[in-house]
């Protein structure tokens, strides 16, 4: 294998204000809802300049399964409920997912990062969860351009444990990766004037009186739902790895009862009783969804947090919902279908809870 280091730089303009950039790329823990390649992002320390994080993403994909990805092949219009009632287990023990390709499509690693944000920039070194010693490091870089404009540079550098054994293959790689990465933040940074109505975040949560293990168990039991959650209808389950599930779900949870479709993948986290997904197939009006369970235990029970991290799609409000509809009717639409289906898993993981205890009293 070639021990040359091989590094690339590329820029791309953003139709968005440098500090709006900025401030994306430095708020990491939002990226799967922005990014279509990025799983989950989890922050394991920060002192306001330096962090370490633990990112999950589709290995060498990019989002190609994500719809708002105009290179994926897949109809768009697909359905709900893959991530609202979703769970599975994301390694053994209380870390998820260790090993660089996970079930042949979820890569982990750890990265390193430097805040600079008086010039604009986020330094990094990241390194394969599985292979210690393969690194990537580089930097990402934000320059204004007007008010409203900016050019957003990426650098990049892969060591020799990344580069592929053909040298040539690999720098077709490293480039058509930075590429992939720059041309992902600019199509999230372009909508940014319309953020306050495309984002939204919500919860669901219910308490129950039982142990926190039996309801993780029904919540990870994924494949287990159609013959217990009534909108669930066909479930499909790929755990080549302990923990990283793929999952393709169909349901019946949309508004109307029609038949829909979704995929995601899955994170569990089981001693930290919190399930956490990103959908890589989602319905015609959402572009991104990101969620998590968590399980909150007490003294005498347990409380369960169904989390949503949604973007809308604008351009398929009124194509779904009819002409002359607002984004405000579009949120309150998938608020309330998504809410359902979540309300509705969360109902049922209180009953097969309870009901256990009953019958062991």
């Amino acid at each position: 294998m070639s021990s040359r280091v091989h590094a690339c730089e590329h820029t791309v303009e953003v139709a968005a204000p440098a500090g709006v950039v900025y401030g994306m790329l430095a708020d990491a823990a939002r990226w799967p809802v922005f990014l279509p390649s990025v799983v989950h992002v989890e922050r394991l320390d920060f002192d306001g300049v330096q962090e370490r994080l633990r990112m999950w993403e589709l290995a060498g994909e990019a989002g190609a399964g994500n719809p708002d990805n105009p290179d994926n092949p897949d109809n768009p219009g697909a359905g709900a409920g893959a991530g609202a009632g979703a769970g599975a287990d994301a390694g053994a023990g209380a870390d998820a997912g260790v090993g660089g390709v996970l079930g042949g499509r979820v890569g982990s690693w750890y990265a390193r990062r430097v805040l600079h944000p008086d010039v604009r920039a986020v330094v990094f070194e990241q390194e394969d969860a599985v292979w210690p010693g393969s690194v990537t490091s580089g930097v990402w870089s934000v320059r204004p351009a007007g008010e409203a404009e900016c050019v957003l540079g990426l650098r990049q550098e892969r060591g020799l444990a990344v580069a592929a054994a053909d040298g040539a293959g690999a720098r077709r790689e490293a480039e058509a990766d930075v590429h992939r990465r720059l041309a992902q933040v600019r199509r999230a940074a372009g909508r940014w004037e319309q953020w306050d109505e495309l984002l939204l975040s919500f919860e669901d949560r219910v308490r129950i009186e039982g142990p926190a293990e039996l309801v993780y168990d029904f919540l990870y039991r994924i494949g287990d739902w159609p013959g217990r959650v009534p909108h669930v209808e066909r479930t499909g389950v790929c755990e080549d790895v302990p923990g990283i599930q793929v999952v393709s779900l169909d349901t019946c949870a949309a508004p109307g009862g029609r038949t829909v479709s979704t995929r995601a993948v899955r994170l569990c986290f089981p001693h930290a009783g919190r399930i956490v997904y990103k959908e890589t197939l989602t319905p015609e009006l959402v572009a991104a969804h990101s969620g998590e369970w968590s399980l909150l235990p007490d003294a005498s029970g347990v409380t369960v947090v169904a989390a949503h991290q949604v973007m809308l799609r604008q351009e398929a409000v009124a194509r779904v919902l009819g002409a002359g509809t607002g984004l405000l009717e579009a949120r309150d639409h998938v608020r309330a279908w998504l809410s359902r289906a979540s309300t509705e898993t969360l109902g049922l993981a209180k009953w097969h809870a309870e009901s256990t205890v009953r019958r062991l009293r």
